[in-house]
């Protein structure tokens, strides 16, 4: 038989196909580097998941759950979820509307009649969707045996229903009605109604006396290097932001939630059909390049979280830190994108280089900025800013003129007047910008 002129380069291909193919990774494989990069340079400690169809593509801790231990992070491994509570807050309401409890069209004074005055015109829906008018000074909770909501008479900041605002009072307010409406605690509700019959057994209401089995300890970036966060009363975050989870068990709440287990059609419809401002009922709901993503994020001292969840695809991406920063979304839209096999933009990381302070006085001053003065000085060989409030915030440089918070989205970016006077400062935080001027 007369061999194909073809065959070498038929096996040449078959070759080269079956390079390509070894040396091909798995989505597992990518997502593992997508992370890596964050934790080599200890902006996230943590873990994180990734899931198709309740199927685990990608299951991680990365550093320490206790740096004095050295006790590693794994996803076992309890963290406190800080605002993503306020989803579970959420739940819990609707399931009370599917049982007859209540209506979310009520005024909100038609169960909780010792609210103020002020609040008339508020709806439960208007609490759930950010749109109440509310400040968070509109109220004070009081953890304890019972829970306390002491309202204050304060106007409104709009009209219900008219414009939206990120106000933590009112999910304080919400978890505060579960118990009046339940005759349970918020923490028993929730364990009862969510976290037990979806067999959330790792989830739970975060306390400083409790001993809680493989809990995270919450670590913040410090000057030099990383610190202990402080420990306030996790109960004041309450029915907004006290809830500790592990990335398994919010696999499971993804699944129970969007797989019908939990809510009512209609309910869950309501949890998740945005309102104003691509919020909804303790979740934000929008499309992202295409995909519907339903996700919520939290930052607490010492912790942050992000979750996303895109029922199109049946993807849910989960990302819980015990050190606070500014990588949680990063993180998580990079292993949604490996995930859907879309390009995955590079990590952004400010890396830390070291500038003499005689640099750093050219800076030194106060700055006037639309909304009022800052002060721009040194302690300790770092830039800080120094603001009304007496609060201060540390800086990093990473050029000259550049630097960088590491538990916050601020950067700064000094410049010259014609003079070659450094008399300029452009303020840049979560994607906005201010300039202000040397007094």
């Amino acid at each position: 038989m007369k061999p194909n002129r073809n065959f070498h380069s038929i096996v040449l291909a078959v070759a080269l196909a079956c390079a390509g193919a070894c040396v091909a990774q798995t989505p597992a494989e990518r997502m593992a580097q997508v992370v890596q990069p964050y934790s080599d340079a200890q902006v996230f400690m943590g873990s994180v998941l990734a899931a198709k169809h309740g199927k685990v593509i990608f299951s991680k801790g990365y550093g320490m759950a206790n740096l004095e231990w050295n006790i590693p992070n794994s996803p076992t491994t309890r963290f406190n979820i800080a605002s993503m509570t306020k989803q579970f807050t959420a739940a819990s309401i609707l399931l009370l509307e599917d049982r007859g409890k209540l209506k979310t069209g009520d005024p909100i004074r038609r169960y909780l009649p010792e609210a103020a005055a002020s609040w008339d015109k508020i709806t439960i829906y208007n609490l759930l969707t950010h749109t109440s008018g509310i400040s968070d000074d509109a109220a004070t909770y009081v953890p304890g045996t019972p829970d306390k909501l002491i309202f204050h008479d304060k106007p409104l900041n709009f009209q219900p229903g008219e414009q939206w605002s990120y106000v933590n009072m009112g999910f304080l307010t919400l978890g505060y009605l579960v118990e009046k409406l339940s005759g349970q605690t918020y923490a028993d509700f929730v364990h009862d109604n969510i976290f037990k019959p979806l067999g959330m057994n790792d989830s739970g209401m975060t306390s400083n006396v409790d001993i809680i089995p493989h809990r995270a300890t919450g670590y913040w970036p410090g000057d030099n290097g990383i610190e202990n966060a402080e420990r306030p009363d996790p109960r004041i975050g309450f029915a907004a932001g006290s809830l500790y989870s592990t990335t398994e068990d919010l696999l499971r709440w993804e699944e129970g939630l969007f797989g019908g287990k939990l809510l009512s059609p209609a309910a869950l419809r309501k949890l998740t059909t945005p309102f104003r401002n691509d919020y909804a009922s303790g979740l934000f709901a929008k499309r992202v390049n295409g995909h519907l993503m339903i996700e919520h994020n939290g930052d607490n001292i010492g912790f942050n979280a992000d979750m996303a969840y895109y029922p199109e695809e049946g993807l849910a991406v989960i990302v819980l830190a015990n050190l606070n920063g500014l990588v949680m979304g990063k993180i998580a839209t990079a292993l949604a994108a490996v995930a859907f096999g879309e390009p995955v933009p590079p990590p952004s990381l400010h890396r830390e280089i070291a500038v003499p302070t005689r640099v750093l006085e050219k800076y030194v001053g106060t700055y006037q900025f639309s909304d009022g003065p800052t002060e721009i000085g040194i302690e300790n060989g770092h830039l800080i800013a120094r603001f009304t409030s007496g609060q201060t915030m540390v800086f990093f440089p990473e050029a000259e003129t550049k630097f960088f918070t590491k538990a916050w989205d601020i950067q700064l970016e000094f410049s010259q007047n014609d003079k070659g006077e450094f008399k300029f400062l452009l303020w840049r935080q979560n994607g906005n910008e201010d300039r202000g001027t040397m007094n």
